[in-house]
């Protein structure tokens, strides 16, 4: 198989989540995703994209999210872009501390590491790339 990619663009709005999971549901169709897969690969998209639109691009009107899928033979990676400034993902609290059990936010990227094989992070002067890996089975 070569390689397939795929991109979409959204405006800062929470409400185009629904077009952000139509791409997941087809990018990972195409890649052969095992359907038991599905509903940690979706959240772990979504997360990844609202934390982009509130704390990447401060829900800027101006400012756009940028998703791309990229399937080869043993992988399907999705990039999440803003324009953001970054942020240190070891300095995020752990939510499963006793103290941030009840709070409302923060389990985000917990959900990304638990639902994606490889999660990396790449910080840049334009804004901030997060990248989940599934391994293809």
């Amino acid at each position: 198989m070569k390689k397939q990619q795929y991109n979409l663009e959204i405006a800062c709005d929470p409400a185009n989540l629904i077009t952000v999971e139509e791409f997941v549901n087809f990018t990972a169709a195409e890649a052969g995703i095992d359907s038991a897969r599905m509903p940690g690969l979706l959240l772990a998209i979504t997360e990844g994209t609202t934390n982009a639109i509130i704390h990447g691009n401060k829900k800027s009107p101006d400012k756009n999210v940028i998703i791309k899928a990229v399937i080869t033979d043993t992988s399907i990676a999705y990039s999440i872009q803003d324009k953001g400034e970054g942020f240190i993902p070891e300095n995020v609290p752990d939510p499963t501390e006793p103290e941030n059990l009840l709070k409302d936010s923060g389990r985000g990227l917990y959900l990304m590491r638990i639902y994606a094989d490889e999660l990396e992070y790449n910080c840049t002067p334009e804004g901030t790339e997060l990248v989940l890996i599934l391994h293809r089975q």
